[in-house]
């Protein structure tokens, strides 16, 4: 049975109708707790209106052809609709699912759409796939069959999903600072070329200590105090030093964002993406087989990428049930399917709920007051989209890395003494950050966890839907040969 940090239930009478809707004062929250927790995931999450564009915005498709048509790369669109789809599928899971899940584009799921889809067939014709997709993953969740999986995971292997993505979420934030980086005989190493340099780096590491120091000191609003200071720091040793973006010739410089306003310029926003889409054209570039293919990979990685996330999450905010389940998650895996419906009927490639938004659970968010708010700042983003230009990764990644260390708390609930809990579990663990795939780490569980209680004669612990899901997770790891056994190309 899992344990969980659920709040304890208040005895106040809920103050308005606002509170009575959200259950604010039942979810031991308060609405400047919400507002807070709300900014703080917005500024943690908003990097993605920026590096959407360069993702799918400077990826070719079959035709040689860039996002919106021509080659040149109409960055200026995609920031647009990557923001709106934010903003109303956001919006939608506040009222809707009513939790402090904020909804955007998914990194990993856009790149598989540039480099792997749109590759091999027209842009409109790829986000038609996308469309595709969402709604296969919809009827999922209509049918009750994707809220059926998530009941039969075992609760330690519940918790090893929140841990992993606390682990990954924590690598994200290195990654994003630049503190991690791509060695020149290593994977990943310290800095550049082993060594901590860099103004950047600084704000990084002070963004670290100085909310930790506030969390320690238990100030109220700590995440948040420490992005806005380290934002301001980074203002000013811009203004001063004109560090510029970090190149290969600049490894020093500001990894995403540059803290200044130069260059960036306000004006109305191009919608003009909207609705390019194709939904026959993908089968008709590569094939009935070979779109087949492409579908059930989108659906695999989305329906597996957002239960584990909605399963950290929750469990971060302590709403977990006495099961370990999510109470009332139907809506919010309906809310999540139709998002990638609503992000490929955009041109903005599937979205799906965000792990940053551990970042405002971690600030005190508990209810979807907090995505409210996360949906309006990125309304104002559409039309200001210098504004989310402006926060340096630098300053908002330390927030990640501390909302890591939050969720590893969930690792208690985990027996390592038994090898059949203990294996699948530190898989799923460590194979989100290693490959960095929440669905990577979650398919080797479920497969490892089958696997050795079959090897130990206890089949009767396997809920019949894991062996299904584990068979689809191994035809999952295992596409590419099966395709080339097939002659699928």
């Amino acid at each position: 049975m899992v344990t969980t940090t659920q709040q304890p239930v208040q005895q106040q009478h809920p103050r308005n109708a606002v509170d009575r809707f959200f259950s604010i004062t039942r979810r031991g929250s308060t609405v400047t707790r919400e507002i807070r927790g709300g900014l703080v995931t917005f500024v943690t999450m908003v990097y993605i209106v920026v590096l959407n564009p360069l993702i799918i915005g400077t990826a070719p498709d079959k035709n040689h052809h860039l996002l919106g048509g021509g080659s040149t790369p109409h960055l200026a669109a995609v920031a647009a609709v990557t923001a709106l789809v934010a903003a109303v599928m956001t919006m939608l899971m506040a009222f809707v699912g009513r939790y402090p899940f904020a909804i955007a584009t998914g990194l990993g799921l856009n790149a598989f759409v540039a480099f792997q889809v749109a590759s091999v067939m027209s842009w409109p014709a790829a986000m038609g796939m996308v469309v595709i997709e969402g709604l296969l993953i919809t009827v999922l969740v209509l049918t009750g069959f994707r809220t059926a999986v998530f009941y039969a995971i075992p609760g330690p292997l519940k918790s090893a999903i929140a841990v992993g993505i606390g682990l990954f979420i924590a690598l994200i934030g290195f990654v994003d600072a630049g503190f991690v980086r791509p060695g020149a005989g290593t994977p990943v190493d310290l800095g550049v070329g082993g060594n901590l340099k860099g103004w950047p780096t600084l704000v990084f590491v002070v963004g670290v200590l100085l909310i930790a120091v506030l969390m320690v000191r238990k100030v109220k609003g700590a995440i948040l105090i420490g992005i806005v200071v380290c934002t301001i720091l980074a203002a000013i040793i811009e203004a001063v030093a004109h560090l510029g973006a970090q190149s290969a010739k600049n490894p020093t410089g500001w990894a995403l964002n540059v803290p200044s306003f130069d260059g960036k310029h306000f004006g109305a926003p191009d919608l003009s993406l909207l609705g390019h889409f194709s939904l026959g054209g993908g089968f008709s570039a590569v094939g009935i087989v070979s779109g087949i293919v492409i579908v059930f990979s989108l659906v695999l990685s989305d329906f597996f990428d957002v239960m584990g996330t909605t399963v950290g999450l929750t469990a971060e905010a302590g709403l977990l049930d006495e099961k370990g389940n999510v109470p009332g998650i139907g809506p919010v895996l309906l809310v999540d399917g139709l998002a990638a419906v609503a992000g490929g009927a955009a041109s903005a490639s599937s979205a799906t709920t965000y792990v940053e938004s551990a970042s405002g659970i971690g600030d005190g968010a508990r209810t979807g007051l907090a995505s409210v708010v996360t949906s309006l700042l990125f309304v104002v983003t559409i039309f200001l989209s210098p504004l989310a230009q402006f926060v340096p990764s630098e300053a908002a990644a330390p927030a990640l890395v501390v909302v890591g260390v939050l969720m590893m708390g969930q690792i208690k609930n985990i027996d390592f003494g038994d090898f059949t809990i203990a294996v699948p579990a530190f898989l799923t663990i460590v194979l989100m950050p290693f490959t960095y795939s929440i669905t990577n780490g979650i398919g080797a569980g479920f497969i490892t966890y089958v696997v050795l209680k079959l090897a130990t004669g206890r089949p009767r612990d396997i809920h019949p839907l894991m062996w299904a899901v584990s068979i689809l997770f191994a035809v999952y790891f295992a596409i590419d040969p099966i395709k080339e056994l097939f002659g699928i190309h």
